[in-house]
């Protein structure tokens, strides 16, 4: 019985090149009535539709839904709404980190302050308050975006009121010169809600950094001081030199003199009367002034440093005195010698003039002999007498 050939014809027909293009359509493609539809339908629908395009066909309702379905359809679909919200959201403010923004406080649970951002909430938390001030529902106040967490109830963003680069956010929208780079800053240190050090420098010579930040009568420096809430903020000009640079770390306080050692230590003389003022209150202004230049930095008042150079003035003119003693010692030890004969000379006269003393002392004996003598005239003379 002969076998039935169902393969494409072997002419290069229309119909074999058609057959080909079938099967191979069959095989890449797994045609999905839910999801596909010819292209011969499609243009009854749009006549522009062309070959791979999409084709929007109104839902109609199955008559198999119930109201149960129904409704858990409704809240997978939102819920799957509002988690890509979220994920945009996050992507969103992630990209903001590090900037400055303003919010409005909403509600206060604890410790714990909700501030409402624009398309979210963020949580400005304990220890990212500044100390000593209190927030009030409806307040709206300028945060620093800090970080977004990832929780397991999803994306938070934390706010920050304590971070010091707030400081720095504030003063770039404030003064022009420094959110177009023309005044840089270099380093600044802060303790929240009391006090804080800016370290300034400008990139052209004819621009003052402190007065640029300062402003026409203090306007721009209030402006970011009632920012913060009465916080003092020192404007210092930064100096490559390290012993300028302390120097006016320590303003408001005036310094007589610095000295720096090894370690990355400095030792600063002040004046009494400006001792208390160059520690200031509890520490915290040379405190400011360490974190601000990195070095640390021992205070010491003025008369301790003119003792200690009086100390070592006197320590080196002895120094030089030894060396001159010790010079004429060399020159003392040289001079005997050439002396000696004259003063064997010196003793033999001493010697000549000490020896007439010893006859002097002979004398007094020839002088009592005469005296026995006249004792013994008398007796010679009775001697006489008594012969006669």
């Amino acid at each position: 019985m002969p076998q039935e050939d169902f393969s494409a014809p072997k002419d290069g027909s229309a119909s074999a090149q058609g057959f080909g293009e079938t099967k191979e359509e069959v095989q890449k493609v797994v045609f999905n009535p839910e999801k596909h539809i010819m292209l011969e339908d499609a243009k009854k629908k749009n006549s522009d539709i062309k070959l791979g395009e999409e084709l929007e066909i109104p839902l109609i309702s199955k008559q198999d839904y119930g109201r149960i379905a129904a409704q858990t359809a409704k809240q997978v679909i939102l819920q799957k709404i509002r988690e890509a919200e979220k994920d945009v959201i996050a992507a969103e403010y992630r990209s903001k980190e590090g900037e400055i923004i303003s919010g409005v406080v909403q509600r206060i649970e604890g410790s714990t302050v909700l501030v409402d951002i624009g398309k979210t909430l963020g949580i400005l938390n304990k220890d990212e308050h500044i100390p000593g001030e209190f927030y009030k529902q409806g307040q709206r106040l300028k945060f620093y975006i800090l970080k977004v967490e990832e929780t397991p109830k999803g994306s938070v963003v934390v706010l920050s009121r304590a971070y010091p680069k707030l400081v720095s956010r504030l003063f770039e929208l404030e003064v022009p010169e420094i959110s177009s780079g023309i005044v840089v800053i270099k380093s600044i240190a802060r303790e929240p809600g009391y006090r804080t050090k800016i370290a300034v420098a400008s990139t052209e010579e004819r621009i003052d950094p402190i007065g640029s930040c300062v402003g026409q009568r203090g306007t721009r420096i209030m402006a970011v001081i009632n920012e913060l809430g009465g916080e003092k903020i020192d404007v210092i000009a930064w100096s490559q030199d390290p012993e300028k640079f302390i120097l006016n770390s320590l303003s408001p306080a005036k310094v007589s003199a610095v000295k720096l050692e090894d370690k990355n230590t400095a030792v600063v003389f002040v004046g009494e009367d400006q001792l208390s003022l160059a520690i200031g209150k509890d520490g915290r202004n040379v405190r400011l002034a360490a974190q601000l230049t990195g070095w640390k930095i021992d205070i010491k008042p003025a008369a301790k440093a003119e003792a200690q150079t009086n100390a070592d003035s006197t320590q080196t003119d002895a120094d030089t005195k030894d060396e001159e003693k010790k010079e004429k010692g060399e020159a003392t030890e040289e001079k005997p010698k050439k002396k000696t004969k004259k003063a064997k000379k010196s003793a033999e006269s001493e010697s000549e003039q000490t020896d007439p003393e010893p006859a002097e002392g002979n004398e007094t004996p020839a002088e009592e002999s005469p005296k026995e003598e006249k004792t013994e005239e008398p007796a010679e003379n009775a001697s006489e007498e008594k012969s006669v």
